[in-house]
């Protein structure tokens, strides 16, 4: 299906994103205290707003 090389491109490739992502999280860890506070409340909203609806789909089935 994929060759050698392209597998070892792969995962290089997945490591060396996963570094740059957690390099980059770490260098907004101060503005995303500042400016996204209490967006944990709006994901919780999103996760029970998604599970009351497949809880009237899988009641009304």
């Amino acid at each position: 299906m994929f060759s050698t090389g392209q597998l070892i491109f792969a995962i290089l490739f997945f490591i060396a994103f996963v570094i740059a992502i957690a390099y980059q999280y770490r260098k907004d860890k101060k503005v995303h205290k500042a400016y996204y506070k209490g967006t944990v409340w709006i994901l919780i909203a999103f996760v029970g707003f998604i599970g009351m609806i497949a809880a009237v789909k899988f009641l009304l089935m």
